[in-house]
């Protein structure tokens, strides 16, 4: 005979929004193997979704339009193929910690400028979830998640 195992209500919770973004976003898992040029750019590719996962589950529980939430999902997506372009090119980001390179990267006025170059319109659109990213991640605009901490998956 099997018992049923306790589960807490945070667990549910976690179940339930992975299942969730899993409805919504069925590749991010496979974001980090598409952005890679090697396979050392795995795991900072998983702990940019590790940084990005929270702010797509804040961003799906204020019930936006689809076109809107896949539109900063897609919007991150260009932004964290970028970040681990930055860090094939220029050796210095390469040393530096994710989360920190995140932060240089993702500011209050926007994020990077994506290469190749985009229109204007999408460069002003990735702008716009950047600063929505970064208001979740400095605390600014409250919400249910934290965002992980650094010592998930190195840098």
């Amino acid at each position: 005979m099997v018992t049923p195992q306790r589960v807490d209500d945070q667990d549910i919770v976690a179940l339930d929004d992975a299942a969730l973004l899993s409805k919504v976003c069925p590749d991010l898992h496979d974001w980090p193997l598409r952005w890679r040029y090697d396979d050392s750019d795995i795991a900072p590719g998983t702990r940019i979704v590790a940084i990005f996962t929270p702010f797509l589950l804040d961003l799906l529980h204020r019930k936006p339009s689809k076109r809107t939430f896949n539109r900063h999902r897609d919007n991150l997506w260009l932004v964290g193929g970028e970040i681990i372009r930055r860090r094939q090119i220029y050796p210095d980001l390469e040393r530096l910690p994710i989360d920190t390179l995140v932060g240089e990267l993702i500011e209050a006025d926007g994020g990077p400028l994506i290469s190749p170059p985009l229109t204007e319109s999408e460069q002003r659109a990735i702008d716009a979830t950047c600063r929505k990213l970064h208001r979740f991640l400095s605390g600014s605009n409250p919400g249910r998640f934290q965002v992980p901490s650094a010592t998930v998956g190195g840098h």
